[in-house]
């Protein structure tokens, strides 16, 4: 049995997207829908049995979990980096995650969480996944700090040799629907595209940064999945890793990209960033991919532009959100 938690949500369910691609379907999702619509994203899966997030916590402390588990993909958290609310943080993204650390090594069950490229704050220690520069690591949001918390929980305690954590860049694609505000550039730019011709992206309040000229990781879901994929095949992998293209590009250069998928000629709009973001805003990211390659695992993806119009001509376009 393989449990995905946060399976409902947007790398969750393309994880079980993934699985079913490869003939698995002995799942268990573990979730909290509450009165969102995510849901949906569970409609074309195939799996065993949903449980509430609380429900297999409760299982987990109690060591009293009723079915036999392989393995657990651990992607169930809050994602939010503007999250204010830093308790729900610490029990949610950190408290939660060394409960299932706990019981996965103790019952030698192959475990994969999610950690984040948030930890790397504004990049002045680089954005290499050397776990001996983890502790040297200064997030910027608390979002970014609840995973640095569990990265720094996992070396204390000596797991990184048990577990394997993925630092997670700036992934975009199907199932993220429902994310609101943290959805991606593509996705929200998709839809501003449609209602009004034009993009806004936020200028920039650096002087070595031209407007819409900040660079990121962008990564498609379906990359992350396959490699998630590799993961769970080669459970002697462990540690803590990026994963990324390992290649930034500009928010210009992904606005470009969605106006192209649609066929259309780019127009951006340069507006003020707000003022509560402007200390939480990271500048530059890209992935050294070194380390997961030198295990053997496939890293090397499409590029941005083939990646954005699978997203937008195969799903955006054709109103299906989902995979």
């Amino acid at each position: 049995m393989i449990v995905v938690t946060g399976g409902a949500g947007f790398i969750g369910s393309a994880m079980v997207w993934k699985l079913n691609q490869e003939g698995i379907d002995d799942i268990i999702i573990v979730d909290h829908l509450g009165e969102t619509h995510k849901w949906r994203n569970l409609v074309k899966g195939r799996y065993a049995d949903f449980l509430h997030k609380d429900v297999f916590l409760q299982m987990v402390t109690e060591d009293r979990v009723p079915f036999a588990v392989d393995k657990i993909v651990h992607m169930g958290a809050c994602s939010s980096t503007t999250e204010q609310d830093a308790d729900y943080l610490m029990d949610n993204n950190f408290h939660y995650t060394c409960r299932i650390a706990e019981w996965a090594v103790k019952h030698e069950i192959r475990l994969i969480y999610a950690s984040s490229a948030a930890t790397y704050g504004n990049g002045e220690e680089g954005f290499g996944d050397d776990e001996n520069q983890i502790n040297n690591l200064r997030p910027i949001n608390m979002y970014g700090y609840s995973k640095q918390l569990f990265d720094q929980w996992c070396l204390r305690h000596k797991l990184q040799t048990k577990i394997a954590g993925i630092k997670f860049f700036n992934v975009f694609g199907p199932n993220e629907y429902h994310k609101g505000d943290m959805s991606s550039v593509v996705y929200k730019s998709y839809y501003q595209i449609m209602e009004k011709g034009v993009v806004d992206l936020f200028r920039s309040h650096r002087h070595d940064y031209g407007d819409g000229e900040q660079k990121r990781d962008f990564v498609y879901v379906k990359d992350c999945v396959h490699a998630l994929w590799w993961l769970l095949e080669h459970g002697e992998v462990n540690g803590i890793f990026n994963l990324g293209t390992g290649q930034s590009r500009t928010w210009n250069d992904l606005i470009r990209a969605v106006f192209s998928a649609m066929d259309k000629t780019p127009r951006i709009n340069y507006i003020p960033m707000p003022e509560k973001l402007r200390s939480q805003y990271q500048y530059y990211t890209e992935a050294k991919m070194d380390k997961l390659a030198q295990y053997g695992c496939p890293v090397s993806f499409p590029p941005l532009e083939e990646s954005v119009r699978d997203y937008v001509v195969n799903y955006l376009h054709c109103q299906q959100a989902t995979l």
